[in-house]
């Protein structure tokens, strides 16, 4: 191995490091206190809960972990959002799970909360996954109702979620496990079935203090709203159990009586490893921008290490082509990072989407569409080419094409962002904003309109020149500060873990498993057997 191989591994493998430690502390909750409080009521953690309820022998794809990440600083932070999720099997079906955590503020939603809680119903919704709710939480977080209470992807939309995933067919089965307050006190109602954990799990509009204050009654939580109120009296509950053991598998008895639906029918056949090693995907990729070869990278996800590449000589600095991820066929859209020199001469720029790029990208899009293959999307991407040349030959319309053929795009589409994923860049390789099935980020990744040099550097240019018309132009002291200032600024909001504590992202993966988020990406998609007709916008040509 050369000297850049091992530089460019260190760094990888030192971002992980990084990325482990903040997920450990991630996965204390609200602390070792709260965890403790919760165990003196015979109450397990969220993350027991799933470990418990999911098949140990299939994968847990963890959905938001940095959800909330380094946000709410006053309010006493969200770890995970408040909420445990992901995709997991419970006997044997690939469902999905959300836990609320009741460690962290009692379960409360802070509005990241409801957007991460929206997030698990939409993946329930595209894919026709089965949906499990383990609840634990006393409702809205108060301070901040204003921004998680009345607006349309706010805390309302989850009950008219459970109303449009009932009439899909979708099951729905909520186990309350804690308190289930308020409107929250609907999600469990409007699901298929509802199980209780006795002495633990309640369920009330309005808790025993808010009905003394407003009609003068004097109940306990028991009467109120405890499981053999609801299992005996008022017939809201279907089952009661002594533990929550006994309820989860109870859980895993109801999913294993599903039928089973017809599925898309998207091709896989036996999966089998990468000949090249997937680790020295580590060595290949380069954190630092210098130019490496997306092929080596390709090669070390795809079976057998085999990619039939599409259009290989024309439109280089975008790859394309067919290979198979555990055995399902994927049609693969990459940008290339190595500089390319093409047969007239020209000099193109690694990570950078020019014209002919453009129209491969598109065409091979609809050509998988025509198939009926997945797509995967791998963004390392600085954007379109600019300057006169590129606008002159029509980058605009060209880019237009292929953002065209991605937003109209009917088969399921995954998007791993590796590295740069800047300005419409990020649009044109299926960024957030055009519905990928699912999408994830290397700790690599950086997510924004332009890179941090280039941004400070213009902001500055304005600050500048603000300052000269003010008659006190800044000394090249003051400029150098203030670009520090606003790079640094800047930088920080480039980051994976600032896109994935919002849900730009659906989580940040360590680049080994790849190939496992999406085969069971595709997995879950392949569930869904509807798949839209294909229809285009207009294409300028």
């Amino acid at each position: 191995m050369n000297i850049e191989f091992n530089r460019n591994e260190d760094l990888i493998k030192l971002s992980l490091s990084e990325m482990r430690q903040r997920l450990e502390k991630i996965h204390e909750g609200g602390g070792k206190k709260s965890i403790a409080r919760q165990k003196e009521r015979n109450k397990l953690t969220a993350r027991e809960r799933i470990a418990y309820l999911v098949d140990k022998e299939k994968p847990f794809i963890e959905i938001g972990a940095f959800a909330g990440y380094e946000m709410y600083a006053e309010q006493g932070g969200c770890p995970a959002g408040g909420t445990v999720a992901g995709i997991g099997y419970v006997s044997g079906r690939q469902c999905v799970i959300v836990a609320n955590d009741q460690t962290v503020k009692a379960g409360a939603w802070f509005p990241i909360t409801g957007k991460k809680n929206l997030r698990m119903q939409e993946i329930a919704m595209e894919n026709h996954l089965p949906i499990i709710y383990l609840v634990d939480s006393a409702g809205v977080f108060l301070p901040m109702q204003d921004e998680i209470f009345p607006d349309k992807e706010h805390f309302g939309r989850i009950f008219r979620n459970n109303a449009r995933m009932s009439a899909m067919g979708i099951t729905q089965i909520a186990a309350v496990m804690g308190a289930c307050v308020a409107g929250g006190a609907y999600l469990p109602i409007m699901s298929d079935e509802t199980l209780m954990v006795e002495n633990n799990g309640s369920i009330f509009l309005a808790g025993p203090y808010l009905v003394k204050a407003a009609i003068g009654e004097d109940v306990d939580i028991e009467t109120l709203g405890g499981a053999i109120t609801h299992t005996e009296i008022s017939g809201i509950a279907d089952y009661r159990f002594k533990t929550e053991e006994e309820c989860m598998d109870h859980i895993r008895e109801i999913i294993s009586l599903l039928g089973e639906k017809k599925k898309a029918g998207f091709d896989r056949i036996a999966a089998s490893d990468p000949k090249k090693v997937p680790a020295e995907i580590y060595g290949i990729y380069s954190s630092e921008g210098k130019p490496y070869d997306m092929l080596d990278i390709i090669e070390r996800i795809v079976d057998n290490s085999e990619f039939v590449q599409f259009k290989e000589d024309y439109g280089k600095t975008i790859v394309c082509g067919y290979g198979r991820i555990e055995g399902w066929s994927v049609g693969i859209v990459a940008n290339q990072r190595k500089i390319v020199k093409t047969k007239k001469g020209e000099v193109h720029l690694g990570g950078v989407i020019y014209n002919d790029s453009a129209d491969k990208a598109a065409r091979f899009i609809l050509n998988c569409n025509q198939k009926k293959i997945p797509l995967v999307f791998l963004q390392d991407v600085t954007g379109f080419m600019v300057g006169s040349r590129s606008e002159h030959a029509g980058i605009i319309k060209d880019g237009a094409k292929m953002v065209n053929a991605v937003a109209n795009s009917v088969v399921p589409k995954i998007t791993i962002i590796i590295g740069n994923s800047y300005g419409a860049g990020n649009y044109a390789m299926c960024g957030k904003a055009y519905d990928p099935r699912f999408i994830y980020a290397w700790p690599s990744a950086k997510i924004a309109v332009m890179g941090g040099d280039q941004a400070a550097k213009t902001l500055m240019q304005i600050e500048v020149a603000a300052a000269k018309k003010t008659g006190k132009p800044l000394s090249e002291e003051e400029e150098q500060k203030m670009f520090n200032r606003i790079k640094e600024r800047y930088d920080h909001q480039t980051t994976p873990y600032y896109a994935a504590a919002r849900l730009w992202v659906d989580d940040i993966i360590d680049p080994l498993e790849t190939r496992k988020v999406i085969s069971e990406g595709i997995s879950a998609a392949n569930h869904n057997p509807e798949i839209g007709e294909l229809k285009l916008g207009v294409f300028q040509v």
